[in-house]
């Protein structure tokens, strides 16, 4: 098959002296990951790793084992976020090792991560940690710095050309004018033509305007699709947005991307509340059954919409375990992501299009016994008084139990 499935990677998993400045010693991803707690009733955090277990980064055999088992299921290539700032390099070293790991016989790319760092874990989005500066000449020292993997024989092409994802166009103070310098300075070097992404963020759907060559889609940016906090059964404040997988699914296939290039994007599911806690943005209902309907349909628009050459498929991600967001096996559904992605890049998904409803949406009827507003005063006058608040999520569980409970006697007194 033509169809290509790259999957992007995130290279946090290793403690390096940033971090350990600004998190404390010894601080990864799975920091975050560990920490999480659910935020309501038959919420699934956190997410835990099985058959990987808690990687560390440096250890060569970690990406061999990721390698088989991508290859196993059908991914074709990783993508590597890559953090430069100004010419200083963070999370490098798993990405460098892997370039100079012959035995790492796997293809990848490379997406530019080019945002501030800030202290959005805890809210406070104004603290920056590291700057994405633009000084004179940033344009040519970046494209330099990217030559090295421009030239193996492994790195993601298409028509020849190496593929560079940019993940925010918009923060470049003149992206067109940066674009045509990456591609002088390449041509200079040797490398010949480049393929420029943008990255679909931030409410940015054109790609175009940058002088870029095409856009990926980066779910769950810019969808559009109403929340559905109303729903959620807990008595603990949420401020984040909760949607249904299915209506998230729905909304990017319906977009037409025929007339322009522009790589669509999946996710096998996305909760980042081990990162921002109750600022979570939640998807629910991300079943494995849910995820194949999606990258079923996803795939087949690809491979009807686009060339031979240009039948690239993102999926997002291979192991963001702290968005919630990972292909790698996990203690829920243990190699379930894996497999659907194998079953449909064969041919043989038998699933249909009737995607899953979330058990909240199909009761969320009952859990309007008890109104959501009033739900949420009670919480916040309670949140300072543990004691009293657990009392009352007590009660309200019980409530939600009867009710439940009633309903189907009811329904059963029916069918006798």
């Amino acid at each position: 098959m033509t169809l290509r499935y790259i999957a992007f990677y995130l290279p946090q998993f290793y403690p390096f002296p940033e971090n350990d400045l600004w998190w404390g010693k010894g601080f990864t991803e799975w920091t975050n990951v560990t920490k999480a707690k659910p935020l309501f009733d038959g919420h699934d955090q956190p997410h835990l790793p099985t058959d990987l277990g808690f990687y560390d980064l440096r250890l060569r055999e970690t990406q061999h084992e990721q390698i088989t088992l991508a290859k196993e299921y059908g991914i074709d290539a990783f993508c590597f976020h890559y953090y430069w700032f100004g010419g200083k390099r963070l999370l490098d070293k798993p990405v460098d090792a892997f370039l100079a790991d012959s035995l790492a016989d796997f293809p990848f790319c490379l997406c530019w991560a080019n945002e501030n760092w800030t202290r959005r874990w805890d809210a406070a989005e104004q603290e920056v940690l590291i700057a994405q500066s633009y000084g004179p000449g940033w344009e040519e020292r970046f494209a330099d710095s990217l030559v090295p993997f421009f030239r193996d024989p492994r790195y993601v092409r298409v028509d020849g050309k190496p593929l560079l994802v940019v993940y925010r166009p918009q923060h470049i103070p003149d992206a067109r004018r940066a674009a045509e310098q990456w591609r002088e300075h390449c041509r200079k070097m040797g490398v010949g033509e480049i393929h420029i992404v943008s990255a679909l963020t931030h409410g940015n759907d054109n790609y175009e305007q940058y002088g870029f060559d095409a856009g990926v889609e980066f779910p769950p940016h810019n969808m559009r699709v109403d929340p559905v906090n109303d729903i959620l059964p807990s008595y603990e404040p949420y401020n984040g947005y909760a949607v249904e997988f299915a209506d998230v699914a729905r909304d990017c296939l319906s977009r037409d991307r025929r007339d322009r290039r522009i790589y669509r994007t999946v996710f096998p599911s996305w909760d980042n509340t081990a990162r921002v806690k109750d600022r979570a943005l939640i998807v629910l209902g991300a079943t494995v059954e849910n995820y194949e309907r999606w990258l079923k349909g996803a795939s087949s628009l690809t491979k009807k919409d686009r060339a031979a050459s240009e039948q690239l498929l993102f999926i997002n991600a291979w192991n963001e375990w702290a968005e919630g967001c990972h292909l790698e096996p996990d203690r829920k559904f243990g190699r379930g992501f894996l497999e659907a992605t194998r079953r449909v890049k064969c041919g043989v998904s038998l699933v249909d299009g009737n995607y899953d409803v979330h058990p909240l949406r199909s009761s969320s009827e009952r859990q309007k016994s008890v109104a959501p507003s009033l739900k949420w005063k009670v919480a916040a006058r309670l949140h300072n008084r543990p004691l009293a608040l657990r009392i009352a999520r007590l009660a309200y569980r019980t409530v939600i139990g009867v009710t439940r409970w009633g309903s189907q006697s009811r329904r059963s007194r029916g069918q006798r």
